[in-house]
């Protein structure tokens, strides 16, 4: 009597329970060890200081990242959030500094208008049916384009000369301020990572998002209104991208050009990696905020081990190869 195959019933192998452990918990398992590996090569990364700023830095990464997230979950890819960002950092500035509106004016303002940037890309994509990369590609030059112009190539700041000639005579409030400090920025990308993990998860809305994402033509074919889901995606994605952009605004308390350009790339990592969180294989927010965590660690450590900057998307480009291939090799 021959042994049974795993294909006939029989007992998996054990190396199959270790990459189906590995495949779940890998990523986990992965910024433990760099946190350990970090603190004993430097005894200051562990120093609470030092966690705060790891903390403070993936902030905006996460938030952004998570918009990027949602336009996954519907099948989609939004490359436009890091000139979104930009734009909303030069607008909730400008609103401070030039016309004078107080904090909660000024950032209700830049969101409804960054509502409009996912209304464009939600154009681009569902009425003329443009694939969702090229579509968000030359989004991201026009609202680049849109940013540059509106700041007139340059930085805004307080008690800057206007065009004009005229002295800049708004302040940035002390409340807007805080919005980009320690323990509000982290209070705010927990928030965001909670509320969008439960809807993701929890609600029908969500559920019919991943369906979409899943399988766009089965989920119109049950009756899913897929193209309203998919104009939502990237409404939200620019809502979290202009979030991104204002808090970065009230961190460095200026608005300097193309400011969010530079977070692209790390949210669109974050997002990837998290697909490997416990092995769900799709986008969601506690991932992304992992992710998230994994890059700013490494970027963190790596600083202070003295490795050139120039060396670092290196290591980055390996890793979210590295969280890629878990991902997609598990669904073949």
């Amino acid at each position: 009597m021959s042994n049974a195959s795993p294909s006939r019933g029989g007992a998996l192998p054990l190396y199959h329970h270790l990459f189906e452990f590995l495949y779940r918990w890998g990523m986990l398992l992965t910024v433990v060890a760099l946190i350990a590996l970090f603190g004993v090569a430097n005894e200051n990364f562990l120093d609470p200081y030092n966690i705060i700023n790891i903390l403070r830095s993936i902030a905006i990464v996460t938030v952004i990242a998570i918009g990027v997230s949602i336009s996954l979950s519907v099948g989609g890819f939004d490359l436009s959030v890091g000139s979104t960002a930009s734009l909303a950092n030069a607008l909730v500035i400008s609103f401070l500094v030039w016309y004078g509106m107080d904090t909660i004016q000024a950032i209700v303002l830049t969101l409804v208008i960054c509502t409009l940037i996912g209304l464009f890309n939600a154009f681009l994509i569902v009425v003329l049916k443009i694939p969702d990369m090229l579509a968000t590609l030359a989004s991201l030059f026009v609202i680049q384009g849109v940013a540059m112009t509106y700041s007139f190539g340059g930085s805004i700041t307080q008690n800057m000369v206007l065009p004009s000639g005229d002295m800049a005579e708004g302040v940035i409030p002390a409340l807007f301020s805080a919005l980009g400090q320690v323990p509000v920025i982290v209070f705010i990308m927990l928030v965001v990572t909670l509320v969008i993990q439960l809807y993701l998860s929890l609600t029908k809305h969500g559920r019919r998002m991943y369906a979409i994402g899943g399988n766009p033509e089965a989920a119109r074919l049950a009756g899913i209104a897929t193209a309203r889901y998919r104009v939502l995606a990237y409404v939200i994605s620019s809502l979290l991208a202009a979030l991104g952009g204002i808090l970065l605004a009230s961190r460095i308390g200026s608005s300097q050009v193309n400011a969010g350009g530079g977070y692209l790339m790390d949210a669109v990592a974050a997002a990837y990696i998290g697909f490997s969180l416990a092995g769900s294989g799709k986008p969601n927010a506690l991932g992304t905020l992992v992710g998230a965590v994994l890059l700013g660690v490494l970027q963190n450590g790596l600083v202070m081990m003295s490795v050139p900057y120039y060396a670092m998307d290196i290591i980055k480009g390996l890793v979210l190869a590295l969280a890629l291939a878990m991902t997609y090799i598990q669904k073949r």
